[in-house]
């Protein structure tokens, strides 16, 4: 049978990466290998490996309170990611789908919220921009959708911890796919157990 690998990369890069030395194109490719190495698959044949992420955030914004405009393109996140992007891209049998970042204002730090004060004063350093991820969980969605109606894989392997995910795994279940789950270690809701055929160990290294 065809397999297909969905790696949920938000979910990736917190799991082989950290604030100090973030994930890299080699820690993902030795993921996929790890995965292509299980014995649950060694019969079977990768039709390709899918990687999901958002696009860093490159806008530039005024920040209230006389904090002066906020360049989120100057970040080095954003060099990181584009690096990062490329690379996996040169990978054998590897698609990216890339969602993307949208500014929705300025919230308050929630380390200034206490309940021990009746007011306080808030300055531009207190102010920290409200960023949504859209369109990733939607495309991997379709994905498991589409390669379940249209045959590609007859196995999903997907590598994240969202429950969000739990419908998708769902529908490819009831239309005949196999259903693998790579958490990485990280602790699910038991629905998610519930729903896929077998869960893959391993562990990040």
């Amino acid at each position: 049978m065809n397999y297909a690998i969905l790696i949920d990369g938000g979910f990736v890069k917190r799991k082989i990466g950290s604030a100090k030395c973030p994930a890299t194109s080699a820690g993902f490719k030795n993921l996929i290998d790890d995965i292509i190495a299980l014995p649950e698959l060694q019969a079977h044949h990768l039709h390709r490996a899918y990687y999901y992420d958002s696009a860093p955030l490159t806008s530039q914004e005024q920040k209230p309170l006389g904090g002066g405009t906020v360049d989120f393109g100057a970040d080095p996140v954003v060099n990181r990611s584009a690096r990062l992007f490329s690379e996996l891209a040169k990978l054998p049998f590897m698609a990216l789908r890339l969602g993307e970042l949208s500014f929705n204002g300025w919230g308050i730090a929630t380390k200034r919220m206490t309940k021990d004060v009746d007011g306080m004063t808030i300055k531009h350093a207190d102010l920290k921009p409200q960023i949504q991820q859209k369109g990733v969980d939607m495309r991997i969605g379709l994905d498991i959708a589409a390669l379940t109606l249209k045959k590609h894989a007859q196995i999903v392997v997907l590598v994240s911890g969202d429950s969000d995910f739990i419908p998708a795994m769902k529908f490819a279940r009831r239309e005949g796919c196999q259903l693998f789950l790579c958490t990485l270690g990280q602790r699910v809701k038991p629905a998610m157990l519930e729903h896929c055929d077998l869960l893959l160990e391993i562990h990040h290294r």
